[in-house]
């Protein structure tokens, strides 16, 4: 099959690559599309330590099943799919409690890291268990289905958040998890919607999608901002995307005592925090990892609308162009989103 496989720091090559076969509880599908992910764009150069050459990337996939092993009947030759982007064992006690995003055998496709190498979807073919498939919603088109995975991830930070309808949100990041969870929380009713970014197109499309209050973090203090567009109270909840000690002040900083703040991004691996406000305005740090069986939910907001991620789509290439696609999101072209190849 053909495969792009980073082979080396910053280094792409177009290979054939041997077809994975499905063991007896997988099934292999066709990949139709595939998106390009920021983790894979910050890890492309190692120094995230999860994408160590030679590996073939890609986890945001749709395509139809094109064999069954002998264990998965109960899937067909032909439907049309996307799958979770972690492999969990489903038999460890997180996986138990349903929170599969924690299991402790946790594979991601198309990650290489110290405990594992897992092929991922950039190429025409992958090998997925059968319990992480979803059947697509019949008016998904593949390039859209392959989106589902970052939006499972919004979907499942405002869970975390447990935002309510008569609730003020700020949204810390204005790139593709922070809009889609602008999204997220304007179909949750959320009364007041507040996103933040220094690029100014990206908050004019946070205001598109339902964002209340747009901030841009050069212009403007955004704690004071938040206090004034809250009544001088703060924001209820907040969402940090960027993962940086300066974003992540902000979202600390703009919250109501009591108030809570879900963590999403970590661009950095380590972040300062206001110890002393934590702790003397009650303030609630949310983790939110991945996502937790939200597949479902998600596909049906996106097939239903309430979800629209066509404006994200910034390009559809072919596989061939991958290379030229990743270094030009890697040197932060404007304007670029989210790009879709297509083995």
């Amino acid at each position: 099959m053909k495969a792009l496989a980073l082979t080396a720091q910053n280094t792409f090559e177009l290979q054939q690559a041997p077809d994975p076969v499905p063991g007896p509880n997988e099934v292999l599908v066709r990949v139709a599309a595939c998106g390009i992910c920021g983790s894979d764009v910050h890890g492309m150069d190692g120094s995230t330590g999860r994408r160590r050459p030679p590996i073939i990337m890609g986890h945001e996939a749709a395509g139809t099943i094109e064999a069954v092993g002998s264990a998965a009947a109960a899937w067909e030759c032909g439907a049309r799919v996307t799958f979770d982007s972690t492999v969990y064992c489903g038999r460890c006690d997180y996986c138990r409690e349903g929170r599969v995003n924690l299991c402790e055998q946790r594979r991601v496709l198309g990650v290489s890291c110290e405990e594992y190498r897992r092929h991922g979807a950039f190429a025409e073919y992958v090998a997925v268990p059968q319990h992480i498939l979803y059947r697509l919603p019949g008016n998904l088109t593949f390039e859209h289905a392959a989106m589902v995975e970052p939006v499972s991830i919004a979907v499942h930070a405002v869970s975390r958040a447990h935002v309510g309808e008569d609730d003020s949100a700020l949204v810390v990041g204005s790139g593709m998890i922070g809009l889609l969870i602008v999204q997220v929380l304007r179909f949750k009713g959320c009364h007041s919607i507040i996103a933040v970014d220094i690029d100014a197109s990206r908050l004019e499309m946070a205001g598109r999608f339902g964002a209340h209050v747009l901030l841009n973090a050069n212009e403007v203090n955004v704690p004071e901002a938040v206090r004034e567009h809250t009544g001088g109270r703060g924001a209820d909840a907040a969402f940090e995307v960027v993962g940086t000690s300066a974003a992540l002040m902000n979202a600390i900083q703009s919250l109501r005592k009591g108030g809570g703040v879900t963590l999403v991004g970590n661009l950095a691996s380590m972040a300062e925090v206001p110890l002393q406000a934590i702790v003397t305005r009650e303030l609630s740090l949310y983790g939110s990892c991945a996502s937790c069986g939200e597949y479902p939910e998600c596909l049906r907001l996106m097939a239903e609308g309430a979800i629209d991620v066509a404006p994200l789509i910034s390009a559809v290439a072919p596989l061939d162009e991958g290379a030229e696609w990743f270094a030009r999101l890697y040197h932060r072209e404007p304007g670029l989103m989210k790009v879709i190849l297509r083995p």
